[in-house]
């Protein structure tokens, strides 16, 4: 979803919201976890990770300047997936 803080994922329920997205070569991207337990949004190809992020915290990354479709999975939970399109 896109704010005034810029694009937000929100991770709630051991799924991302919104799971599929379009953002622009470089776009800052904030990553907050809702759940109790541990996430990370990690790109399958390793371009993009934001680590661990404990419940009720958030991070941001930047998304890959190459247009592209980038799919991304959770580590620790391997059924949470995703995709960010770059273009």
């Amino acid at each position: 979803m896109n704010n005034q803080e810029g694009t937000i994922i929100e991770i709630s329920g051991f799924k991302y919201n919104p799971s599929q997205l379009t953002v622009k070569p470089g776009e800052t991207i904030t990553v907050i976890n809702n759940d109790l337990v541990g996430h990370t949004l990690t790109n399958d190809s390793g371009l993009f990770d934001t680590g661990l992020i404990s419940n009720k915290n958030k991070v941001t990354f930047t998304a890959p300047e190459n247009p592209g479709e980038y799919p991304f999975h959770c580590t620790p939970h391997p059924f949470m997936k995703g995709a960010l399109t770059v273009q």
